[in-house]
């Protein structure tokens, strides 16, 4: 839900010329086609959901981080544990967003043949926008409720204090109603990590009080996170000497902690502390999947449900132009934009997209 509502635009760029153009990045460090398809699809299609922070500019981050020996290509998750409805995944640092869709798909036909399954899923490299698994198991029927942490990653303070204690921990919840589809997905913390690298790279600027420094005081300038940077280059999460804030205050706070519990520490994958923070993002994820089939209730979950969003969506808005959106809508919006008018970029981190292909060799195409 949390989506970019402006951008400062650099260029703009149709789908499917960048989507060429990232796969062909990913190629060219070593990916197999169906790895650099997925990595590419997945991160065109955060932009075209309106959420920048997820999609093309981790581009350079993954590649250097792929250079330094800290994401590995090729990889799928190894079973550790198989219970039948419960698995424990270890994704040996493969890319997120090939080995955490590798990982839902084993959750989505173990809750086929079950009714239910439980996938527990550690050591990721960064798996991206997580409304993406639970659209993925909507596709199949499922419901599906993700819990998400980063291991090692020391960026938000807890409600009442300044000290980083979590990572940004987001949570996703996929509900598949005919017609109407609901895919609920945030990060605890009151702006992603990624919107802070959006906002340092001349994209939406961040809330005033969207991160806090040491003496307490409320900033919205990156520098808070990231400390000195290049106008165009790497920006080092943690760097700077403040925090990113929980959103909700002891809500937020509540939440990330619940994530780091159950998808750091049962995962057996680490918590955001305090160990050492790790060389890159290292995301761990619980995920429930859950069939309406084989419980019995699809006809009753179908009906009931679309009656009642229809009727939460009906609720007379404060603004008559701005009608109730239900969790989704928003993305479906920016989506059928996008897709028509091409993604929007703002120029450094075009900028930053463009050098990275030339140094690979890797055709950049005209905006």
């Amino acid at each position: 839900m949390d989506t970019e509502t402006s951008v400062t635009i650099g260029t703009t760029i149709g789908a499917t010329a960048l989507e060429t153009m990232i796969r062909g990045i990913f190629l060219a460090i070593g990916c197999v086609e169906d790895e650099a398809a997925t990595i590419a699809t997945h991160l065109v299609g955060s932009n075209l959901a309106g959420h920048d922070s997820h999609g093309v500019v981790r581009v350079p981050r993954y590649v250097e981080w792929h250079k330094l020996g800290y994401l590995r290509a090729g990889q799928q998750p190894e079973v550790v544990t198989d219970g039948g409805a419960f698995l424990l995944l270890d994704a040996q640092q493969g890319f997120g967003q090939s080995v955490t869709k590798q990982a839902v798909a084993l959750g989505i036909g173990r809750a086929k043949q079950h009714g239910a399954s439980v996938v527990a899923l550690r050591n990721s490299g960064h798996c991206g926008r997580i409304g993406t698994y639970a659209e993925q198991a909507m596709a199949e029927g499922l419901l599906s409720i993700h819990f998400v942490n980063v291991a090692g990653s020391v960026l938000v303070a807890p409600f009442g204090g300044v000290d980083r204690r979590f990572s940004t921990a987001p949570i996703a919840i996929g509900v598949p109603l005919e017609g109407r589809p609901i895919v609920l997905d945030f990060a605890t913390s009151l702006v992603a990590e990624g919107k802070v690298l959006v906002a340092s790279n001349g994209g939406k600027p961040l809330p005033a009080d969207a991160l806090i420094e040491p003496d307490g005081s409320l900033s919205g300038d990156p520098h808070t996170l990231y400390g000195d940077y290049p106008q165009v280059g790497p920006r080092i999460p943690g760097a700077g000497p403040g925090a990113i804030r929980a959103f909700g205050d002891h809500k937020g706070s509540g939440l990330a902690m619940m994530c780091e519990l159950l998808a750091g520490a049962f995962t057996a994958g680490g918590c955001a502390g305090p160990a050492k923070t790790r060389g890159c993002i290292t995301n761990g994820l619980l995920s429930i999947y859950l069939s309406p089939a084989h419980f019995g209730t699809e006809a009753e979950f179908q009906r009931m449900g679309r009656e009642y969003v229809d009727w939460v969506a009906a609720s007379r808005p404060i603004d008559p132009a701005s009608p109730v959106l239900l969790p989704g809508e928003t993305e479906a919006r920016y989506r059928a934009a996008r897709l028509r008018d091409g993604v929007p970029l703002p120029a450094d981190i075009w900028e930053d997209l463009r050098r990275t292909a030339v140094s690979l060799g890797v055709t950049v195409p005209a905006a």
